[in-house]
């Protein structure tokens, strides 16, 4: 990291503390060489201008064969960012709160009351003061209940067929109350559907890869991998993409973008997170290949084992863990009072909007149409199932009184 005041410039970071720290020790004086991408970097360590690169990259066979690498003393975990899943469709959110099989326990458990009362019916085992029920008004009684209307229009169940009932609807009663609990929480907190969090998984939801110039390397390698998720990962990759603008086209589905795990994670941070924390974007869970990390050096450049020696010294004092944690410690103060800043600005804009529209404006959020689909389409369709039965009915009564 660097930052420049007039003629002067700072430069900070992890692998700057590293570095200027094997200076002190072994005495030599650090002179920055200007680069413009991550391939002029490695390149002035391959054609022997610079002594090191003192930046981590990831130890790849074919990089091994261009120049050689300081003994490994970070790790950094290469990973996938894509668009976080979209809700499902919210006209389906009236069978969303109960699980398939849970659905096909009730119309099995309906089936079967309906065809026990009726057993018991047929038999005049269960009669009403005025009449015997027929097999019809059964059905719709039995599925009545499941809406809560009462078992039927003032016939009560006696005799044998009374305890039957009773159970029926105590379960009613219990499936009842669970179905409109959990779907008041799909409506206001919808859960989101299964997202990939591996390679395997990634190769099949995704249409490309993204990942910034220094990726080649990558793509050769997973092209060449016995594994065929990483080859079809490989085959997938789109190189030259900068990081931003990578996770920008991740936000489309179907698409990814790949890189160092702190180096994604800070970026989607920065650019891609809200003032209330939300992001759409989302890291997997699990780690492409494992990425041991080291710095550049020529092949059999004499001062390497040297090197090695202090970077061993640093690495298990402590000292470079320690600096990673003042770095994220820094990152986190800074994005904390960015955050605070934009949060006390929307408080405040919200504040005068409620003095604006009045003390009423500031209540809870109202479901949408967007959350009511489901019953609405319900409603339509069965008003216009109604319609047309209603329209048979009368054209069947006509016909016959003509």
């Amino acid at each position: 990291m660097t930052s420049g005041e007039g003629d002067s410039t700072t430069y900070s970071g992890i692998d700057y503390n590293q570095l200027l720290t094997l200076s002190n020790a072994l005495n030599f004086t650090i002179h920055v060489l200007p680069t413009t991408n991550w391939d002029e970097v490695t390149g002035l360590v391959v054609d022997r201008k610079s002594f090191i690169a003192s930046i981590v990259y990831v130890i790849l066979p074919s990089r091994l064969e261009v120049y050689d690498y300081t003994r490994p003393f970070d790790y950094s975990p290469f990973c996938f960012a894509m668009a976080k899943p979209q809700l499902k469709p919210q006209w389906q959110s009236l069978y969303y709160p109960l699980s398939n099989d849970v659905w096909v326990a009730i119309l099995v458990a309906t089936v079967l009351q309906c065809a026990v009362l009726i057993m018991i019916t047929k038999t005049e085992v269960w009669k009403t003061s005025c009449r015997t029920l027929g097999s019809g008004e059964i059905v719709q009684a039995v599925i009545g209940t499941l809406f809560g209307q009462g078992f039927t229009r003032g016939h009560v169940p006696r005799g044998s067929s009374s305890l039957i009932v009773a159970v029926w609807l105590m379960a009613v009663f219990i499936l009842g109350t669970a179905y409109r609990s959990n779907l008041t929480a799909s409506l206001t907190q919808p859960s989101y559907p299964p997202r990939p969090e591996n390679v395997e998984g990634l190769v099949r939801e995704i249409e490309r890869v993204t990942i910034e110039p220094y990726g080649v390397n990558y793509k050769n390698s997973f092209i060449n991998s016995d594994s065929s998720a990483l080859s079809t990962f490989g085959k997938l990759m789109v190189v030259g993409v900068d990081i931003v603008d990578g996770l920008k086209d991740a936000l489309e589905m179907k698409r990814a973008h790949v890189g160092g795990r702190q180096y994604l994670e800070s970026n989607i941070v920065e650019h891609f997170t809200r003032v209330d924390g939300y992001s759409p974007l989302y890291i997997g869970r699990e780690m492409i290949v494992p990425s041991p990390t080291a710095w550049p050096l020529p092949h059999d450049a004499p001062y390497k084992h040297t090197l090695d020696h202090y970077i061993i010294a640093i690495t298990e004092g402590g000292l470079y863990e320690q600096w990673r944690k003042e770095m994220v410690s820094e990152a986190a103060r800074k994005t904390r009072t960015k955050l605070k800043k934009e949060l006390n600005l929307h408080q405040q804009e919200k504040t005068d909007s409620i003095m604006e529209d009045g003390p009423g404006s500031n209540s809870l959020k109202a479901l949408t149409l967007v959350h009511m689909q489901g019953p609405l389409l319900l409603l339509l369709l069965g008003l216009a199932f109604a319609g047309i039965v209603f329209s048979i009915e009368m054209l069947t009564r006509r016909s016959r009184s003509n």
